[in-house]
């Protein structure tokens, strides 16, 4: 009886945190995996599943009437035998080339501009992003119409001056340049990212470099292009995958409505030949080909901007540790 009596006396068991804290991260996991959801089928509909299938197709000869016939490697080797694979190539890296620096300079230079605007700067931001929103094809169009050779509204302006504007549109060596000017077009939404990093510089940088004698360039290099560094980054790589992706406007103005008048060939660019053979001429299997292609480019490159970036941006908080 004693014994039994203080068996009921012992007090109750403790409750077992580590279980209690498992649970606790269990109902968390499957609130966030059940708010994930929505995109995470998505994801896979629209992103994971086209990847996967694509990299089937490449592998097949397939014109969306027939089933796919596998062919292995097939694909890959007539990229490297195709001349126009290497003209394309060709001009969307140099079309890349020449647009991002021109692209970063002169938003550079914009947003310096807007960062001493004061009051007014909220108008100005206003007016250089609303063109981000004018659609692409609309831009095509405009192009035409700009740099036309005869009565374009650029050469009209430069016969102002005395100047004989180019051929924009039919001279071949014309081309890019008009593409990469027209470009600038949307400039808007990277002026408000560089300003946004400008407005983050603290003043007390400024003053001191003031204190040591550094003048206007001293202080752009010194304190200014460190400290918006990671933007100018990230601009960058955004634009260079923007560049080597470069399809809407080329093929509205070049290639659109059976357009043969312009000179085709100095506007063709890799994405464009892409969609040519996948919807023009149906070979959905080297046009997967391509697109795999272009993906292991843009991979190499951005790597390779990532190791540079390394040495040549500045994160402050890295430099706290």
């Amino acid at each position: 009886m004693a014994l039994a009596a203080s068996r009921v006396s012992l007090p109750p068991r403790p409750p077992d945190r580590a279980r209690s804290r498992r649970r606790a991260r269990r109902r968390n996991a499957a609130a966030a995996f059940l708010f994930l959801s929505p995109w995470l089928l998505g994801f896979g509909v629209f992103t994971a599943w086209p990847l996967i299938y694509s990299a089937y197709l490449s592998l097949t000869d397939y014109d969306v009437i027939n089933d796919p016939g596998f062919v292995g490697l097939e694909n890959y080797v007539q990229l490297f035998s195709d001349p126009k694979i290497a003209l394309a190539l060709g001009n969307t890296v140099l079309f890349t080339a020449l647009q991002v620096p021109l692209y970063i300079i002169v938003a550079l230079v914009l947003a310096l501009l807007l960062n001493r605007a004061g009051r007014s700067a909220g108008f100005f931001r206003t007016v250089f992003f609303l063109p981000k929103m004018t659609p692409p094809v609309a831009v095509g169009v405009l192009f035409l119409l700009l740099f036309n050779g005869q009565n374009g509204l650029i050469n009209v302006v430069l016969g102002w001056f005395g100047i004989d504007g180019p051929s924009w549109t039919t001279d071949p060596a014309w081309v890019k340049p008009g593409l990469i000017i027209m470009s600038l077009w949307t400039i808007g939404a990277s002026v408000i990212i560089l300003l946004a990093a400008l407005r983050g510089v603290p003043d007390d940088l400024y003053d001191a470099a003031k204190i040591d004698g550094a003048g206007f360039w001293r202080q752009s290099l010194s304190v200014t292009l460190p400290l918006i560094s990671p933007a100018i980054f990230f601009i960058v790589v955004v634009n260079t995958i923007a560049g080597l992706q470069t399809f809407d406007e080329a093929y509205t103005a070049f290639f659109g409505a059976g357009n043969t008048t312009y000179s085709n060939d100095a506007a063709l660019f890799y994405v464009i030949y892409l969609f040519q053979q996948a919807f023009e001429f149906l070979q959905m299997g080297y046009a997967s080909a391509m697109a795999w292609l272009l993906f292991a480019l843009i991979m190499l490159v951005t790597v390779i901007q990532l190791v540079v970036s390394r040495r040549l941006v500045y994160y402050e908080a890295e430099d706290a540790r």
